[in-house]
């Protein structure tokens, strides 16, 4: 019996394997490779046929998937895959307020990331980050869905194109069976690589830094130690350890052991900033009231909002409170340029002994000369307005703005995009109460600007004693985003070592102390009361206050130090040699011609 000679298909997978396209992209050299194994199974070494063998080579020539998991099973349909991956990026929103599974996000992100681990190709690696991506998005932004209808998809299909890059490092590092130094670099650098893609989120442009993974960390209080010496982007960085530490442990017995020290090793990091960062020091209490008038709908529900909140505020008359905290846009843009306002909002401010700090959603002009629409915290005295605004700096996109209008204008047509855009004020103020308040400093936010860190941490570096955030969340009024965002403030008092009080229209208000801590009674959705909060006072800087977004740049330089590695390793790979002589053929070869 006579065999036929030749090659067989370079990068044949075992018996059972129906990857598609592995064999093309195996036989391009395009397969990820692992260490220890770079080249087997890519190059053609042990496929030219001895033994009559079709195998393709070693097992550790698969791609980034590694052992027995390249395309076999449920997975091996592209479109299984991708529901699997769109799955797998949705579990994170879990953690999230509403459903608050806050212990669920330091092993949400496994399922993901063991799916990514086999991917049989970078292509389908950064596929599945994209298309995990994409989930994660449209899943902590669902509520998002009646504002923008078809855009949500869209806008997660641009933001989801984040996670590919992210998707190919976790192939690199978690694929195959990975050396402990491979697993002491994942655990490291994928978390870093996942700091980046919120960093880039955060920018205003694309929607700000909603849904941060550290975020879903708001009462958990070494979480929120954590958070005092790096913010939130550490506590991201934490969650993401442990998730990868968690994938490690479940993907590959030979990685256990180092997967378990590094596991111990976050935990006794937790326990160090815990025993040792800074603390603030307690300075005595302040008596903060906030007014939450909650749903008031239908014809003149401008001016009846205006006169529930006036009536909420002189029930706070005799209770000794040094500022009344309105929600945002509580006065309509009317209601602000009669002068009968002004002189309703100063005798409350007489009655109660404290001011007022309202909110304005009109058409103003700043100290630079500039009219059109101005979202503004405004201070109001027994005489009237002190002279002390902010400004709204930063605007939500679609909502308050329309970016690049002359394009993009059209979406008013289609969902509830801003017909006019609002003006942005240029400076962060903080605002000084009167004697009677023992000359509180309050640093003023509007709206979503209580997601940014930087902001909070600036006004505290001013002077700040108190953070206050103005918001107004009724357009969700029955999604997850009320308690999202009133979550927030928790993170940011406990990142600065300040209290700070989230005041609504419509609910969640609440309250918080300088380590994170809730104060009082929040005002759910439902409710239309005024509450009043004794806030503790604080002194000293956090190290997050001191230091900043260190955690950011500890991350970009972990990214820095894997490429220059990897560069290093290219340029150190011997070239490629000469091509070998042509393969005998059954018919023509050289020394047998004609046969």
């Amino acid at each position: 019996m006579r065999i036929r000679g030749g090659r067989l298909p370079i990068g044949r997978n075992p018996a059972g394997a129906s990857d598609e396209g592995t064999a093309d992209e195996a036989a391009s050299g395009e397969g990820p490779s692992t260490e220890g194994a770079s080249g087997a199974g890519t190059s053609g070494e042990g496929t030219s046929g001895e033994g009559g063998s079709g195998d393709g080579g070693s097992g550790d020539g698969q791609a980034a998937g590694g052992r027995g998991s390249a395309g076999t099973g449920t997975l091996s349909s592209p479109w299984a895959r991708g529901a699997a991956a769109l799955l797998a990026g949705a579990l994170p929103a879990l953690a999230f307020p509403a459903p608050g599974l806050w212990w669920f996000a330091y092993v949400a992100l496994v399922p993901w990331l063991l799916l990514i681990r086999t991917a049989h190709s970078p292509r389908r690696a950064a596929l599945d980050g994209w298309i995990g991506g994409i989930g994660f998005i449209i899943a902590v932004h669902h509520w998002l869905v009646p504002s923008l209808h078809v855009f949500i998809v869209l806008l997660a299909a641009l933001l989801g194109l984040l996670w590919a890059p992210w998707g190919l490092l976790v192939s690199r590092l978690l694929g195959g069976s990975p050396s402990a130094s491979r697993a002491v670099a994942a655990v490291v650098v994928v978390p870093s690589g996942w700091l980046m893609i919120e960093l880039v989120r955060s920018w205003e442009g694309l929607g700000g830094p909603w849904g941060l993974l550290g975020a879903s960390q708001w009462e958990v209080a070494p979480a929120l130690r954590v958070a005092s010496v790096g913010g939130v982007w550490l506590v991201s960085l934490l969650v993401l350890a442990v998730n990868t530490g968690a994938a490690l442990l479940v993907a590959d017995r030979a990685a256990r052991t180092t997967a378990g020290v590094l596991l111990v090793v976050c935990a006794l990091s937790v326990a160090a900033m815990w025993a040792w960062a800074p603390r603030p020091t307690d300075t005595g209490t302040v008596r903060i009231a906030v007014v939450q008038p909650g749903v008031v709908e239908g014809p003149g529900s401008v001016a009846r909002r205006f006169d529930r909140g006036e009536e909420l505020t002189r029930s706070l008359e005799g209770r000794g409170v040094d500022l009344v905290v309105w929600g945002e846009s509580s006065i309509g843009a009317g209601a602000w340029e009669r002068p009968e306002t002004a002189r309703r909002l100063a005798e409350l401010s007489r009655r109660v002994g404290a001011d007022l700090l309202v909110n304005v959603d009109a058409r103003q002009t700043d100290g630079s000369g500039r009219s059109g629409i101005f979202k503004s915290a405004v201070l109001v005295g027994p005489d009237g307005p002190t002279g002390d605004r902010y400004d709204k700096m930063r605007l939500v996109p679609f909502g308050e703005y329309v970016p690049a209008r002359s394009l993009l204008g059209w979406a008013t047509s289609v969902g509830k995009a801003a017909g006019e855009d609002r003006l942005r004020g240029d400076r962060q103020v903080v605002m000084t109460l009167p004697d009677g308040a023992r000359g509180l400093r309050i640093g003023p936010l509007v709206c979503f600007e209580s997601a940014f860190p930087d902001m909070s941490r600036r006004l505290v570096r001013d002077g700040a004693q108190v953070i206050v955030a103005q918001s107004a969340t009724s357009t969700f009024q029955d999604s997850w985003a009320p308690a999202q965002h009133a979550s927030l403030g928790a993170l940011r008092a406990a990142e600065n070592g300040r209290p700070m009080v989230h005041a609504t229209l419509t609910g969640i208000s609440a309250a918080y102390g300088p380590r994170g801590e809730r104060v009082g009674s929040p005002l759910g959705t439902d409710a239309s009361a005024a509450e009043v909060f004794d806030l503790p006072l604080a002194r000293g800087s956090t190290l997050y206050g001191r230091l900043g977004d260190w955690p950011v740049y500890g991350a970009l330089a972990a990214l820095a130090v894997l490429c220059a590695v990897e560069g290093l390793r290219a340029l150190r790979r011997p070239a490629p040699g000469p091509p070998g002589p042509p393969a005998r053929t059954a018919h023509g070869s050289p020394g047998r011609p004609g046969r």
